[in-house]
């Protein structure tokens, strides 16, 4: 008979504890900029790897996974991700790890970041010997080429970017451990009590 009030407190955390994370996960705005930080930024790319993308016609397969952001010091920020390669409809074998750095751009269309001309910076490779060839390279390339300008890093929440409306775009950056998106208008008019991270 004791145990209700308990799982009724048990329910209550839980509610809360779900609260303040949706609260954490929002956006804050200053003046004219928008921005997210690093945790939430990781969160969504958790959820949107690992990332397959075939090549010369199904024979080859890449895999990334496991990625790492990092939000450093300067207008780019790094990546690492974990690459895997498949042949003729093999399992995926581990090929390494791959750093990349990237500068940034917000896309109106999918309402999120992107990345903006990344590059490869550095291979370490899964095992003693190996090497990151021309040909994997090439595939890797067109893989962060596709990636960048189909998917986002980062979509913002529909609502809040509804109210974003036909705003002109005037800059996206990492500043300050965040992403970063300038419009030409003042946000804070614009977004309801409450719907903002603070």
């Amino acid at each position: 008979m004791k145990l209700r009030p308990v799982f009724t407190r048990i329910a209550a955390c839980a509610v809360l504890i779900a609260a303040a994370v949706g609260a954490q996960a929002a956006p804050s705005v200053s003046g004219r900029s928008l921005s997210v930080g690093a945790s939430d930024v990781q969160h969504y790319l958790d959820g949107s790897f690992p990332r397959t993308q075939d090549a010369l016609g199904g024979l080859i397969a890449m895999t990334m996974s496991h990625p790492r952001l990092t939000l450093p010091q300067g207008n780019r920020l790094d990546m690492d991700l974990d690459v895997a390669l498949a042949t003729a409809g093999s399992p995926p074998s581990p090929l390494g790890k791959v750093r990349l750095s990237s500068g940034l751009r917000y896309d109106a269309q999918t309402q999120g970041f992107h990345l903006d001309q990344p590059t490869v910076d550095d291979f370490t490779p899964a095992n003693n010997g190996g090497r990151l060839d021309s040909r994997t390279r090439e595939l890797l390339n067109a893989f962060l080429v596709d990636y960048a300008r189909r998917e986002p890093i980062y979509r913002i929440d529909p609502t809040i970017a509804a109210l974003l409306g036909n705003l002109q775009v005037q800059s996206a950056q990492v500043q300050n451990g965040k992403l970063v998106v300038t419009f030409n208008q003042d946000l804070g008019a614009m977004m309801p009590s409450g719907v903002l991270g603070r």
